[in-house]
């Protein structure tokens, strides 16, 4: 994990040793973005997740997220967790003046509807009751490094439903 994050470090300063100012995001980019979480706010499984955002203006996306966390407990029982909602992104390239158009930095927030279900074999609903169902509120902060104009990776940290941290794989049509 720190690794990760120093590489995402220096792909920053990097970024300001460029001498071309070019936004990397902008008004209309579509921005879709597959991913897992690195660890889970419950006990077991890995969370997947998928969201996709539409740019409204230079510095503003705006859309919607999924993610889908299920573990099986050795036949004792299993959960699943799922959480949908829109969410938003300010993308910070114009004001923190990015001059690589390979980085996107943003941050934004999620809201939206948490489901939440545990079948146990032995004592019923189990964790259904201490998680339970219910709206949920996000937060993100990300960035985005394009291998090509339209394929690249991505890093969120934040409260980002099953998971504080998750990469993926980022797209931009």
């Amino acid at each position: 994990m720190k690794k990760i994050i120093l590489g995402i470090c220096v792909l920053g300063a990097i970024s300001f040793l460029s001498t071309d100012a070019v936004a990397q995001f902008k008004n209309g980019d579509k921005l879709l973005n597959l991913g897992f979480g690195v660890n889970s706010y419950y006990t077991g499984g890995i969370p997947l997740s998928a969201s996709f955002e539409v740019g409204v203006t230079d510095d503003i996306s705006v859309g919607g997220g999924l993610d889908y966390l299920s573990y099986n407990y050795s036949g004792y029982g299993r959960f699943t967790a799922i959480y949908i909602g829109g969410r938003g992104s300010y993308h910070f390239s114009r004001v923190l003046n990015l001059r690589n158009e390979a980085v996107d930095i943003y941050g934004g927030l999620s809201l939206g509807y948490r489901s939440f279900s545990w079948n146990d074999r032995y004592i019923g609903p189990g964790l259904g009751n201490v998680y339970g169902s219910g709206l949920f509120l996000g937060i993100h902060a990300g960035a985005r490094y394009y291998f090509t104009k339209k394929v690249g990776g991505f890093l969120e940290l934040g409260a980002l439903g099953s998971t504080n941290a998750r990469l993926g794989v980022a797209f931009k049509f």
